[in-house]
């Protein structure tokens, strides 16, 4: 009895049939039910019947290196299939209650059959961690991952994260890469034993954005609170901003780079030459860059939010930092008393970057006087960028560039906009 098997399954006077599912307990069986609901039952309790070997006819082969191989069609494209853990390689642990990340990618193809025969396939695993415990040096493996992924032939990458730390992430990955592919990230807000998970829709749209000529780093989740379309965000101007809603997130100062239609590339009527698939604003084309990998990254940058009240002693308490982001208020300010503070940090040698806590809009601190003293004090505008964004960029600039402050102010992977106007 393996993942995939379609099982009927009787415990006392209870019978239940489904597709058997990963566990994260031997101790439980866990079934995915026709209504789309899971059930999780003691496994020493019940009576077993295979009824069906593998209903979702997912096949694979590893390699040495653990990356599999998972193969319908030799007409179809390559996509490579990254899993880092999340809410979309999730599944209840009925030990505890709670959701787990635990599917490796052979497993969300068996949790998403609407994938097969969408792309042959390439599954390996980064990492099988919820998102709050992603790390640098975990972006540090998988940019190596999708670097080697491309290098192979894939035709585009599709990795599938936790939505919480989603958009770090992905800027990490548009600032050390180079791609001449899509590398399309994707999650779930709701997890898959729900029968309102997003799971399924942002899967199969983020593989047909990975076949697209996009060759950007890009965010594939809901558009709206419907199942109709998925926008396509780009890594660097994407936040979160919903806890739950299935259409957390939002390009922030832009609309989104594009979407995808989620009928037209799923089921039987889903097409083969790319339509459903359609973009809204300029992008960097398919094969126009040269592959190129810049992992390196300085983690000693802090990202500190200004409020008022916040004694300049914590800024004070980050001497040892290599660089710091301050989020500052409007154009990019901060109480008078951190600007001796600042002045002392860049005198040192560390690079302070100024942002701005307001959603849209530009820092600029040539208006006021407080504006003034902080560029005299040595800061670097972060002109549009989002405070997130900007720490990353900073982490990478700090470990690949001479010219830090140049290269802050200079738009690398679309975290710079030209104009900040407001968007509706």
């Amino acid at each position: 009895m393996n993942a995939g098997d379609r099982i009927h399954v009787e415990r006392g006077d209870q019978d239940y049939e489904g597709v058997l599912m990963p566990s994260s307990t031997p101790d439980n069986i866990v079934v995915k039910l026709d209504g789309g609901y899971n059930v999780g039952i003691d496994r020493d309790a019940a009576t077993v019947e295979v009824l069906e070997s593998d209903v979702y006819d997912v096949e694979s082969a590893q390699d040495e290196e653990g990356t599999s191989t998972i193969q319908f069609d030799d007409d179809l494209p390559t996509v490579s299939l990254i899993s880092t853990g999340g809410t979309i390689a999730s599944t209840v642990d009925y030990r505890t209650g709670a959701v787990t990340a635990q599917f490796d990618a052979e497993d969300v193809l068996r949790a998403v059959p609407d994938l097969a025969g969408m792309a042959n396939y390439r599954g390996r695993v980064v990492a099988n961690i919820l998102s709050e415990n992603m790390t640098p040096a975990v972006w540090q493996d998988l940019a190596k991952a999708i670097h080697e992924e491309i290098e192979a032939g894939a035709d585009g990458v599709v990795v599938m994260h936790g939505t919480d730390t989603m958009q770090f992430t992905a800027s990490a990955m548009a600032f050390m890469l180079d791609t001449p592919v899509p590398i399309v990230f994707t999650g779930s807000q709701r997890s898959a034993d729900r029968p309102s998970s997003d799971n399924v829709m942002n899967a199969v749209c983020a593989v047909a954005a990975a076949q697209s000529d996009a060759a950007e780093v890009m965010v594939c989740m809901h558009e709206n609170e419907s199942d109709d379309r998925c926008a396509l965000h780009r890594g660097t101007r994407v936040r979160k901003n919903h806890t739950s809603r299935r259409d957390a997130f939002e390009t922030v100062g832009a609309e989104p780079l594009g979407v995808v239609d989620y009928d037209a590339v799923s089921g039987d009527t889903a097409s083969s030459d790319g339509d459903g698939v359609s973009f809204r604003r300029e992008y960097a084309e398919r094969d126009e860059t040269a592959l190129a990998l810049a992992a390196d990254l300085e983690t000693e940058v802090e990202l500190v939010k200004f409020t008022p009240g916040t004694d300049a002693s914590r800024l004070e308490a980050l001497g040892d930092a290599d660089g710091i982001v301050v989020e500052g208020t409007g154009l990019g300010h901060v109480d008078t008393d951190w600007i001796d503070v600042i002045d002392d940090l860049t005198d040192d040698g560390t690079s302070v970057v100024i942002t701005s806590q307001c959603l849209e809009g530009r820092v600029c601190d040539r208006v006021y006087d407080t504006g003034r003293d902080l560029l005299d004090a040595g800061v670097v505008e972060g002109e549009d960028m989002l405070p997130g964004t900007a720490k990353v960029k900073l982490m990478w600039a700090l470990a690949n560039t001479e010219n830090v402050a140049d290269t802050m102010q200079e738009p690398l992977a679309g975290e710079i906009q030209d104009q900040s106007r407001p968007w509706t």
